[in-house]
């Protein structure tokens, strides 16, 4: 499964962002305390734009810019051999960039996907104009026995269950997770103090109101 199945399996721009708003505020619930979260939702990235990222902690990740055009998938597992860190010119692989739009370059070249010398470090690239009927990507040659890293980075973006999330959730947070209140993030439905004690009794309504607020969920 690389970048191509990927793009047959993400929902519509609203729905992904939905879905990754209630991510973002799920993680919180979650960790209320953790600088480190690994879903993270920000209505504020840029002017116009909200930002969508997944950070693993081990060098792998991903972010989804949500602009006036569109949207702009980057993913990088740092393990693949399709890192530009893999490669004889350090450049990222033949055609995950060569054919994204130009409403969506300032995405390629933005510092924060990029490293140092501002070459932009990448395994996956997806976009999506508002016009568009469905995701679409570069022509690419995968290398033989390798591939882009896509099938795990977006997997709980891909599947877009509340199953696969409790799932991932129980083994991340090595805890119980409640399935009824993560189907209430995934319908998006406002966030109440029941809610909040249902998946973590931890923690409390009035501790977890403003980073919730901040990634675009509705309290």
């Amino acid at each position: 499964m690389t970048a191509y199945d990927v793009a047959r399996l993400l929902p519509s721009i609203p729905e992904l962002r939905a879905l990754c708003r209630a991510l973002a505020a799920l993680d919180v619930v979650l960790s209320p305390d953790s600088e480190d979260r690994h879903h993270h939702y920000s209505t504020a990235w840029a002017p116009g734009e909200e930002l969508a990222s997944m950070r693993d902690g081990a060098g792998n990740e991903y972010d989804i810019v949500f602009t006036a055009a569109g949207a702009y998938v980057r993913g990088f597992d740092h393990e693949s051999p399709m890192s530009p860190y893999a490669t004889d010119d350090d450049e990222p692989w033949p055609g995950v960039l060569d054919t994204v739009p130009d409403v969506f370059r300032k995405c390629v070249e933005e510092p924060a996907f990029s490293d140092e010398f501002d070459m932009p470090y990448l395994t996956v690239c997806l976009w999506r104009e508002h016009g568009d009927t469905a995701w679409r990507h570069g022509d690419i040659a995968f290398p033989d026995g390798g591939d882009d890293g896509a099938a795990w980075l977006f997997a709980l973006l891909t599947d877009g269950t509340p199953e696969a999330f409790q799932d991932w959730a129980q083994d991340y947070y090595e805890m119980p997770v409640d399935l009824g209140a993560v189907r209430h993030f995934y319908a998006g439905l406002p966030l109440t103090a029941d809610v909040v004690t249902a998946l973590n009794p931890a923690t409390t309504l009035a501790a977890v109101t403003d980073p919730v607020v901040a990634a675009g969920y509705p309290v």
